[in-house]
């Protein structure tokens, strides 16, 4: 299917996430002076073909009849008509280089831009994979750190617990001692008094 101007101006391109590319006016404003010359040429491209046909037909084009009227001899007329052959034969030739030329630097121009978009989107995935690794480093180092604390913590809380309940053990065999002793002193007491006459008391 033959490319023309009209395709140039209504092909939408797609949009590449995570990329900067050209700028979109500027590329638009250059498609439209590659449409406008390309128009050109495609009308220069009609009126040599015409005009070709024409020569090839023997017929003389208007504006050439028009200033051969005046020569009285009607056969010299057709005798410029393989001198005007060739350039009308060039023609074509030199348009559909020039429209190479566009198509090709249209393609290069789109080839550059889906690169690029490419490889920006590569060095974001990139980006975004190694802060991804940074991240879990961080993560599992702050785990480590963390637990390790919790450990110390336990620990400490442990020896303190185990602390506390040999002081309760002391205390209570010290406080069990006591109070056995004081009991015993009081049966002391009270055995000596039962075994003392009343006569030494005074009675």
């Amino acid at each position: 299917m033959a490319l023309t101007p009209d395709d140039v101006v209504t092909k939408q391109f797609q949009h590449v996430r995570f990329k900067d590319g050209f700028d979109p006016d500027e590329v638009d404003d250059f498609l439209d002076e590659i449409v406008i010359e390309w128009r050109k040429a495609l009308e220069e491209n009609v009126e040599l073909k015409a005009k070709l046909a024409a020569y090839e037909s023997g017929a003389t084009p208007a504006a050439e009849s028009a200033e051969a009227a005046p020569v009285a001899e009607a056969p010299a007329p057709a005798a410029p008509a393989p001198v005007a052959e060739a350039p009308a034969e060039a023609a074509p030739s030199g348009s559909a280089t020039a429209t190479a030329g566009i198509i090709e630097l249209a393609q290069r121009l789109h080839d550059e831009h889906v690169a690029e978009g490419e490889a920006k989107r590569n060095q974001l995935i990139a980006d975004a994979e190694t802060e991804v690794a940074r991240i879990r480093t961080e993560a599992e180092a702050k785990q480590r750190e963390e637990s390790a604390r919790l450990e110390r913590e336990r620990n400490t809380l442990e020896a303190r617990i185990t602390e506390l309940r040999n002081f309760e053990r002391d205390y209570r065999s010290q406080l069990r001692g006591y109070i056995e002793g004081q009991l015993r002193d009081l049966d002391e007491k009270s055995a000596s008094t039962d075994s003392t006459p009343v006569s030494a008391i005074g009675l």
